[in-house]
């Protein structure tokens, strides 16, 4: 299942490993191929999230869950950045399998003490200053998530048809990624749920949470949106193009000055 490239240079340090989950069909954006692989300025989705993880000083490297089909492009855009990729690991059924598959093969390969920080490719606005929020605020716990204040008010439904109770805003979070684990202490959180388990489970922290492991909640990033449908994949676009072009407006401003 996995193809390491690089393990022989392991540091004594602990390290934190980007894992990069790339493994989804992107059904909902109605693409023919992976959201992730649509291309943006001529660029893969993906390439965005890469660009970001893999100059970051305090991440040692990436894993990234994807197809083997699809290694042939990973492999060009991480050529930009040498010795940065660390390997590969094949996507489960859901998101949740994924990720226990990259887990369960860094354990073959790291130390307990290292850390893993699970990111989506569908999300390319993360930015260095959360990666690195994410990092400082482990301090002494297991995990690390980002979220985000609930505004609206929530409801709870029992049947689906009737209001059950108004839930408490104050008290609620959206997670979002990337989330930050000590690698073990992850890994270990997985090894006591059943497959059926883990395919009920649709957040990265959830598995932590029903262990009893000890996360830490810092402020999210709202630009740090997930793409899910093709008008979250249009507004990225919409951004990238607006960044291209004032970066050529600036470089124009420069020369007519020069």
């Amino acid at each position: 299942m996995t193809n390491h490239t690089q393990y022989d240079k392991i540091s004594p340090a602990p390290m934190c490993i980007a894992i990069l989950l790339a493994g989804g069909t992107g059904s909902r954006v109605g693409t023919e191929i992976p959201k992730q692989y649509q291309l943006v300025n001529g660029r893969p989705l993906i390439a965005y999230s890469i660009d970001t993880l893999a100059v970051h000083p305090l991440i040692s490297g990436l894993w990234i869950v994807a197809e083997e089909d699809y290694e042939p492009i990973l492999y060009k855009i991480t050529s930009a950045y040498p010795g940065r990729l660390m390997g590969f690991s094949r996507p489960g059924k859901t998101r949740q399998l994924s990720i226990r598959n990259a887990v369960f093969d860094l354990c073959s390969h790291c130390k307990d003490d290292d850390r893993i920080l699970i990111h989506d490719s569908a999300r390319p606005c993360v930015t260095p200053e959360l990666i690195t929020q994410c990092i400082e605020a482990l301090g002494q716990h297991d995990g690390v998530m980002p979220v985000l204040p609930v505004t609206d008010t929530v409801y709870l439904s029992e049947d689906g048809s009737t209001i059950s109770s108004l839930l408490d805003r104050n008290h609620l979070y959206a997670g979002q990624a990337p989330e930050l684990f000590r690698l073990k202490a992850y890994a270990d959180a997985m090894r006591q749920l059943s497959e059926e388990d883990l395919l009920a489970i649709h957040g990265s922290t959830e598995p932590a949470v029903m262990a009893g492991l000890d996360i830490a909640l810092i402020p999210g990033d709202i630009g740090n949106y997930k793409i899910t449908t093709p008008e979250d994949l249009e507004r990225f676009r919409s951004m990238a193009d607006r960044q291209i072009n004032s970066f050529a407006n600036i470089n124009e401003r420069k020369k007519a000055h020069q």
